[in-house]
């Protein structure tokens, strides 16, 4: 490997690969977590109660939502740019 210095845009790019892939993974971490306390929610509902009210189905729903927002954060949101900067700052207040 080269010894030369890195320009500053290879460590702005480094950074913003970084934080997408960290957030991929948190996202897994979310989904995993979502499916394992949800499928042992609807275990102790078919124990207690498996022809009764479905009530696993308001967590399902409450933390889905917070998944939804997770996933539209990760894979819908697109990243700020300049030129999105300068569009805004030639908007002016």
């Amino acid at each position: 490997m080269s010894d030369m210095p890195m320009p500053p845009e290879y460590d702005e790019a480094r950074r913003a690969a970084y934080k997408r892939v960290k957030a991929r993974r948190d996202l897994a971490g979310h989904v995993v977590a979502y499916l394992i306390v949800n499928a042992f929610l609807v275990v102790v509902w078919w124990f207690t109660a498996p022809h009764g009210y479905f009530w696993p189905v308001w967590v399902m729903a409450g933390w889905g939502i917070g998944l939804l927002f997770n996933v539209w954060d990760v894979f819908g949101r697109r990243p700020i740019t300049p030129a999105d900067i300068d569009r805004e700052m030639r908007r002016g207040t």
